[in-house]
């Protein structure tokens, strides 16, 4: 079957134009002022809406083994 009624280029570029993505969208957080992805807690506080979500303690002890742990490679 042969297409008889071919879109040119133009024709579908300008279809195309609103195929773009666009880039996320970032909030303050109300305690620390920090960027953080819309919808999701913060990272840098563990708060969302104003209210202790996350526990950081565990990940800041976590991060803070390993930091010694390469220096110690390191030496």
């Amino acid at each position: 079957m042969v297409v008889r009624m071919r879109h040119t280029r133009a024709h579908t570029a300008n279809r195309r134009s609103h195929h773009a993505l666009k880039g996320t969208r970032l909030s303050k957080c109300v305690k620390c002022q920090a960027y953080h992805v819309r919808h999701q807690a913060c990272t840098n506080c563990g708060t969302y809406r104003g209210k202790a979500v996350l526990s950081l303690a565990k990940t800041i002890a976590r991060s803070e083994k390993k930091v010694t742990k390469k220096k110690e490679t390191a030496k």
